[in-house]
């Protein structure tokens, strides 16, 4: 799989209390894209991320941490000229603030002529309304991307709608974006900002063209619509310590179950089991559960799956 867009540096608390008192930050990695290629690294896929990061420190410390993972990070460009983004994430369970660094970053200087440097001869290639946010050139990019011939691969894509990168431009693109992809992710709170509704069926109709639509309903599950056919699954019951990111790992067990050939059940479930790793955790990107833990739950029936809740001592049914 090929996931493509920008991740910067990302520096969380390092020690508890009220934000403007943390004297401690500790530096990580964060982006939508490469998040997703950790995830599916982390489930034995082999994952491609591919973006520009600045000729400095962070942009080193970005490559070399998502490369840890085991994601394939040899198309990513280093721009002499522009920074890496970076920023900075207030972390609780509720809900993290955001603070972005990152207007002229290397990655906002991707552009149509990369294409060229792109080998899609993948399965699926990963995209998010992020990138086509970034830049004008970056909005041709994805275009570009969108209109290549797909004789390999799906394309698979993400709202991940981030209202400040819009503040001034057309949102009427992520609709044609969405409507152009053969899968489409999106939070139930997502679509009702950006196309007027949260109900899974008007979002169909908004978007007639993609074979899958996936809509997440945060805590409460997610819900599968392919032609005819509409499959709701419950999210597992998580002790939550911090919710960035989540929706990343969820595209990723998704994805991976897809390209599976899993059932939708099944898939909605790798989905929600990855998202889980990552809910458990200060990181964008979480250790993997057990293996026996995930097949048993995969497998579990409908009231067990409803009864299990994921805590740090394993699962209580």
């Amino acid at each position: 799989m090929l996931c493509l867009g920008e991740s910067m540096a990302l520096f969380v608390p390092g020690e508890p209390g009220p934000v403007d008192q943390v004297r401690m930050w500790i530096r990580t990695v964060g982006g939508a894209e490469s998040n997703v290629a950790c995830n599916l690294a982390m489930l034995g896929l082999r994952a491609k991320w591919v973006s520009a990061v600045g000729a400095d420190a962070f942009g080193k410390a970005v490559v070399a941490a998502v490369g840890l993972h085991g994601v394939d990070v040899s198309g990513v460009v280093i721009d002499p000229v522009r920074p890496t983004g970076l920023y900075v994430k207030e972390s609780n369970a509720g809900g993290s603030p955001v603070r972005y660094y990152r207007r002229g970053s290397a990655a906002s200087g991707m552009g149509p002529s990369l294409l060229q440097q792109l080998d899609l001869n993948v399965r699926v290639v990963h995209l998010t309304g992020i990138t086509a946010a970034l830049s004008d050139s970056c909005l041709e990019l994805m275009r570009a991307l969108f209109a290549a011939p797909r004789n390999t691969f799906r394309l698979s894509f993400d709202l991940n709608w981030r209202p400040k990168l819009w503040a001034d431009r057309d949102t009427s693109v992520l609709r044609e974006l969405a409507n152009a992809a053969d899968i489409v992710l999106a939070g139930d709170d997502e679509a009702l900002e950006v196309w007027g509704t949260s109900d899974p069926a008007e979002i169909r109709r908004i978007l007639p063209d993609p074979v899958t639509i996936v809509v997440k309903h945060g805590p409460r599950g997610a819900t599968l619509l392919e032609g005819d056919t509409s499959v709701f699954q419950p999210a597992l019951r998580v002790d939550v310590v911090e919710p960035v990111g989540a929706g990343d790992a969820f595209a990723a067990g998704f994805l991976a179950a897809t390209l599976a050939g899993e059932s939708p059940v099944r898939r909605l479930r790798s989905g929600h089991l990855q998202a889980a790793t990552t809910l458990r955790t200060h990181d964008d990107v979480g250790t993997p559960l057990p293996p026996e833990l995930v097949t048993s739950l995969l497998e579990a029936d409908a009231d067990e799956w409803a009864a299990a809740h994921l805590t740090e001592q394993g699962v209580l049914a």
